[in-house]
Order: structure tokens, then sequence, then C-alpha cells
């Protein structure tokens, strides 16, 4: 099985203050989202990436998705990746890294995709 595409908490933090070509896609729950998400995140409910292969074989960025440790958002790539689309990223350790490095969380995400 090869290898998903993943990046650390700090390391995200790094680019994302230099560089605004990555995409942020919250794969929680709307309970586990409403305790609070990655700065200008979107959020799309897991069940509901099937249904949204266009927007990421379409997207011109690269998409970090994540979730709470990091698990679910490994297999969202997996599946991307099965199906041809190599530009997302897993979110190594999920919220739970991202919060014990400092990170903040914002309470409310840019949107959902519809």
């Amino acid at each position: 099985m090869s290898r998903i595409k993943e990046i650390s908490a700090t390391d995200l933090r790094r680019l994302l203050e230099d560089q605004d070509h990555f995409e942020l896609l919250d794969i929680r729950t709307s309970a586990e989202i409403s305790r609070g998400v990655l700065p200008n995140a979107l959020t799309l409910p897991m069940h509901l990436v099937p249904l949204k292969l266009s927007y990421f074989a379409e997207s011109p960025r690269q998409i970090v998705i994540y979730c709470r440790t990091g698990s679910r958002s490994a297999q969202v790539c997996r599946f991307l990746n099965q199906q041809g689309i190599n530009n997302v990223i897993s979110l190594r350790g999920g919220l739970v890294k991202w919060a014990a490095a400092g990170h903040p969380l914002h309470p409310e995400p840019r949107g959902a995709l519809n």
C-alpha cells in the first residue's frame, strides 16, 4: 500500500504563515467542529467525501485534511489517492497535536463544502 502525504502541526503552522496555497478541510462531525477549527478551514463530514470527488480533483491547491487525531484524515487521503487524487495531505496527529503545540483554534469555520 502506498504511503499518503502527511504534514506535522508545526510544519503546517509555518507554511500557513508564509503561503496561502493550501486549503484546510475539517472532516469531523458537527459536534466536534463546534469545539473549534483551524484558522480559515472549510468543513465537510467524512461520509460526504465520496460525493465531492470533483472538488478534490479540480482544486488547484494542496488540500490539508484533518480530524481529531489524524486517523480519519489518513483514511480519507488514502481513499482519495486510490481515486487518482494526489493533492491531499493528512495533518499528522490532527487537532490533538495542533492544540498540544499551542497553535490557535478558531470558533467558526470559513464555511462548508456543499
